[in-house]
């Protein structure tokens, strides 16, 4: 118990039957991730863990990083994870599922985007949308800020394409010609599309 509130993992030690000794085991935690958890939440986006660890080391991990304990899940398996993901995806949400293990393709896979973090294991990376080069995990920030601005780009292209056509090929067409009397040179047209 006292190791796994410190966020361990104990393992029991036994030799011809007669316990030793025993061990706690910890992952180490990457030291960004308080700084990404927070700023994940600071845009609107709420922050889960699904882990196969023990409750008890799970929630003194989620503590270290400032997570709402409420949105920790402990002690699942691979096929438990993606069956979490399945129903938050059901209450109406889009998931990001970030992961770098074996145990975590299962939910990758599910997951709307998944982001795998290219130091791990190439199960994982083939079943991510995403894969980060480097294992900082404020790349996640700067994976989900490009995201945006590329779609906003996209959003604005669109809206103008719609523009300049629903005015250009009306135009080049000739509609207007009873109202302005001219018309649009074939050439000019020409140029005008390769410019939109």
């Amino acid at each position: 118990r006292f190791l796994e509130t410190r966020g361990k993992t104990a393992v029991l030690v036994a030799v011809g039957g007669r316990l030793v000794g025993v061990l706690g085991l910890q992952d180490t935690e990457k030291d960004d991730a308080a700084t990404t958890v927070a700023a994940l939440e600071a845009l609107g986006i709420r922050v889960w863990m699904l882990t196969g660890d023990n409750r008890t080391t799970a929630h003194a991990i989620a503590a270290s990083l400032g997570m709402d304990m409420a949105r920790v899940v402990a002690e699942v398996l691979p096929g438990e994870k993606a069956a979490q993901i399945r129903a938050i995806q059901r209450a109406g949400h889009v998931v990001a599922m970030i992961g770098d293990g074996i145990n975590d393709s299962p939910a990758l896979a599910q997951a709307d985007l998944g982001i795998a973090i290219g130091a791990g294991a190439d199960v994982a990376v083939e079943a991510a949308d995403v894969v980060l080069v480097n294992p900082r995990l404020t790349d996640v920030l700067v994976a989900l800020d490009l995201s945006r601005k590329v779609f906003q780009r996209i959003r604005l292209n669109f809206a103008w394409a719609l523009g300049y056509n629903v005015l250009g090929i009306p135009l080049a067409a000739g509609v207007f010609f009873p109202l302005i009397k001219k018309v649009l040179p074939p050439v000019v047209a020409g140029i005008a599309m390769a410019m939109s």
